[in-house]
């Protein structure tokens, strides 16, 4: 769990660092220094509110019965994997285009004043929270109670991320933005397809789907789910040694589909022309 936690924390929290590095840089080199308290006001919100959402998913479903918790935890892993997928194929095609694009609303932005400003970068950094938020419900319910695994490998993949986007801002790393999300995406597929597994157990568990008793395979008496390597396929894929029919071919149809789809060629698009750099007239703070 602490490797797949770690993994998707690093890719959804660069994601949110590059967005506020552009952001502030931008303001910064365009002598507009006077926004950057909306920047980081529209950023606080984001991240408050994917907090508070985490919070309540996590905490907020503890008196409900047990059918009722493996619904919504079936319901949160599906939406994960949805974000996700779309996450992917999204940075697929835009890494070249991210910051042009932006910049363009962002100078538009300042053309509006102060909500405008702080609604750019809430909208920007949000998304990456709201998904954030759903991953860490999905991931600590597949863990189970009592396992500290998930919470270690978000704080340490965040983490990371907070220091990247730092050490990008200042110059002192050079990141290959287009290799560094297809290697991580075709990584995160494979994580997302152990979550789509287990969101669809949950939901049979809940009754909501059947086939709870048919299995696929059973290789328990092979595999001991208490060893080591039964804890890391379980921690990075969520392998489980039994898994149902149903669980078994959404896996396959899953990466089947969505990695062959991935791993086509990119066709190019055309860059967004970034707004001129020219510096303007400030305001007051």
């Amino acid at each position: 769990m602490l490797a797949s936690n770690a993994l998707i924390g690093l890719r959804e929290g660069l994601e949110a660092a590059l967005v506020v590095v552009i952001l502030v840089a931008f303001l910064v080199k365009t002598d507009r220094r006077w926004a950057l308290r909306y920047v980081w006001l529209g950023v606080g919100v984001a991240v408050a509110l994917s907090v508070a959402l985490g919070a309540l998913l996590t905490y907020g479903t503890k008196q409900l019965t047990f059918e009722a918790q493996e619904l919504i935890g079936g319901i949160a892993s599906i939406l994960a994997v949805v974000f996700v997928t779309f996450m992917v194929f999204w940075m697929r095609t835009a890494a070249r285009t991210i910051s042009g694009e932006l910049k363009g609303k962002l100078d538009k932005a300042l053309d509006l004043g102060p909500f405008a400003i702080a609604l750019v970068a809430f909208l920007g950094v949000g998304r990456e929270g709201l998904e954030t938020a759903i991953f860490f419900y999905a991931t600590t319910e597949a863990a189970g109670q009592g396992n500290n695994q998930p919470l270690i490998g978000w704080v340490v993949g965040l983490g990371s991320a907070v220091l990247l986007g730092w050490l990008i801002y200042r110059g002192a790393v050079q990141i290959n933005l287009g290799k560094f999300f297809r290697y991580t995406g075709i990584l995160l597929i494979l994580v997302a397809a152990g979550i789509l597994s287990y969101g669809i157990h949950d939901l049979q568990e809940a009754q909501f789907l059947p086939g709870l008793t048919t299995l696929a395979f059973d290789v328990s008496a092979t595999v001991d789910p208490s060893s080591w390597y039964a804890t890391l396929l379980k921690g990075i894929f969520n392998f489980t040694p039994a898994t149902t029919v149903l669980q078994a071919v959404a896996w396959v149809l899953y990466v089947g589909i969505v990695l062959t789809l991935f791993l086509r060629p990119v066709k190019s698009r055309p860059a967004v022309a970034a707004p001129s750099a020219e510096p303007q007239r400030t305001v007051a703070a």
